[in-house]
Order: structure tokens, then C-alpha cells, then sequence
């Protein structure tokens, strides 16, 4: 399968504990996925939502295609993911029963179609943040100790 990363969202696992992921489409217009193709895409202040058993993304910034003219759609409109019904009404019940969200972790092209990696996570304490950057301090620490030893 070809996969190719188009956009990441860096504030995804530094604010959530992710516990599962799913894969969705989206449904865009042609203009978008020309700006898609040449990277002018943004993840980070996005997330997903259920609206009327369908599931939405919001947030997300596709910049205007430059030649797109009157075709350009609205950068920052909802667009709708994707899935089957029963990944919607699993994503339903884990949303509303156990309060976790839905966090874009990835965007990216697989076999010529755009693909959204769906994170279903809590959201991260403050004192859980501070912890995981003393982890990955102590582990860089470590590194450079081993780094000057050998």
C-alpha cells in the first residue's frame, strides 16, 4: 500500500492519552485536494464531532487553491468523515458513556485517496504533561551520558 504523510497534528499526544485509532475518509472538493497535494493543510486546532450519526471535522484549515477561482469552498468549513455505522455508533457510545474525544492525529494519502487517522483519547492533566517531559528529559540525560561514555 502506498501511504504518504501530508500533515501531523503535534498537539495530539501531548494533550491526550490516545488509546485507539481509526481510519476514515473525508469527503472534499477538488480544489481541496489540490491545496492538500501541495501541503497547505493545518491539524492543529481541529477535532472531530457526531452530528446526527454522521461524524464531523472541524477545524481543520485547507488553505484556498491558488488557481481555484470561484470553486474555492470555505477554508475552514466542517467536512464530513468517512465510516461505517458501526465504527460511528462504537465512537458514540465511547464518547458519550466514557467522556473521550476525537482527536485528528494524521492526515495522509493511501493508494490516491486522503485518509484521516481518528485518535479516540482522554484528555491529559497538567501534572501528567509535566511528568511525560521529566520522562523524555531523564531519557535524553541518559543518551547523552551513554553518547560521552563510549
Amino acid at each position: 500500500m502506498n501511504t504518504k504523510l501530508i500533515a501531523k497534528n503535534p498537539t495530539a499526544y501531548h494533550n491526550y492519552f490516545i488509546e485507539n485509532t481509526i481510519e476514515a475518509g473525508i469527503v472534499l472538493y477538488g480544489t481541496e485536494i489540490k491545496s492538500i497535494r501541495n501541503n497547505k493543510v493545518n491539524l492543529k486546532d481541529c477535532y472531530a464531532t457526531i452530528r446526527n450519526n454522521e461524524v464531523y471535522i472541524i477545524g481543520m484549515h485547507i488553505s484556498p487553491y491558488e488557481h481555484g477561482n470561484i470553486f474555492n469552498k470555505d477554508p475552514l468549513r466542517d467536512r464530513k468523515l468517512l465510516l461505517n455505522k458501526t465504527e460511528i455508533n462504537k465512537l458514540i457510545g465511547l464518547v458519550n458513556q466514557k467522556g473521550y474525544s476525537l482527536i485528528p492525529i494524521s492526515l495522509y494519502f493511501k493508494n490516491n485517496f486522503v485518509k484521516l487517522e481518528l485518535g479516540i483519547g482522554k484528555g491529559k492533566k497538567l501534572y501528567d504533561k509535566r511528568q511525560e517531559l521529566a520522562k523524555k528529559d531523564a531519557n535524553r540525560q541518559i543518551q547523552r551520558t551513554l553518547k560521552n561514555n563510549f
